[in-house]
């Protein structure tokens, strides 16, 4: 775990609570089909339910390491804001992707935010703290394994590890939801196997990039302010978009619609969220 006590705080109680929830959507709503009987706001509340305690739950329990600090500077407020932007950004933007490129489909009833259901922010705050966290104790213990092999093996074994660990975070979020009626795919068998590695490039580079904050704080380098905190998943959901539009140029998609280029004569893939 984690040498700075408030991060390591913030991890265990992420994983700590993340059975609470999951329980509750794949072992409970899911096979009693409970989600028939939710309308929009049964939906909202769900997203909701899952989320608020990730961020509610430290203000009454915090770290003791945190407890003197100011709120710019406690990790779990950090953690708590990184994760919100990212998943933001993820939500409204690269579920486009997922509809145009890999022909997916949400269709329960939902308030919408640019056509994305709105308890889906809420959800993926929920889904991706767990990731992150588990994925930060995963990237430490390589690191800390392969301290004395050198900087070159440390970096190529967190590779394997980050690549690895995204594309089974991608791909067991697929296969679990599978029985979940209301969220389709056109080609399922195509979904799990390539649109997970499209899906994985969201963690290639948020699972590096946060498991960066604060993590030598212990040694003495200087916490990351609120405003790098912010800065820091501005770029890494900017790293993402390229990456993603990359892909949508040079690879295409599994299920794809296209756009008429009036230059070209032709058909290219328009941007997903214009």
């Amino acid at each position: 775990m984690s040498p700075n006590p408030a991060k390591r705080w913030t991890e265990c109680f992420f994983l700590l609570y993340s059975p609470v929830w999951i329980t509750w959507c794949l072992l409970i709503l899911v096979p009693f089909k409970l989600y028939d009987n939710l309308g929009q706001w049964g939906y909202m509340s769900l997203g909701l339910i899952a989320a608020l305690p990730c961020a509610i739950f430290p203000i009454f329990y915090e770290s003791k390491a945190d407890a003197a600090r100011p709120w710019s500077q406690k990790y779990w407020v950090k953690a708590n804001v990184w994760i919100a932007i990212f998943s933001f950004i993820g939500n409204y933007f690269w579920t486009h992707y997922f509809y145009s490129l890999l022909g997916a489909k949400y269709t329960f009833p939902a308030h919408r935010l640019n056509d994305v259901p709105i308890t889906l922010y809420f959800m993926t705050h929920a889904y991706f703290c767990l990731y992150h966290a588990l994925a930060n104790v995963l990237i430490r213990r390589v690191r800390t394994h392969f301290t004395t092999s050198g900087p070159l093996m440390q970096n190529l074994a967190e590779i394997f590890v980050v690549f690895t660990l995204s594309y089974a975070t991608a791909y067991g979020e697929t296969l679990t939801i599978a029985h979940f009626p209301y969220y389709s795919f056109e080609n399922k068998a195509a979904m799990y196997k390539i649109g997970s590695l499209f899906y994985a490039i969201y963690f290639f580079v948020s699972f590096p990039m946060f498991y960066r904050m604060d993590e030598e704080a212990s040694s003495g380098k200087t916490r990351y302010g609120l405003w790098r905190v912010v800065v820091d998943a501005l770029a890494a959901g900017m790293i993402v978009t390229c990456l993603l539009d990359f892909w949508r140029l040079g690879v295409g998609g599994i299920y794809e619609t296209a756009v008429p280029t009036p230059k070209s004569g032709g058909w290219r893939f328009g941007l997903p969220w214009l």
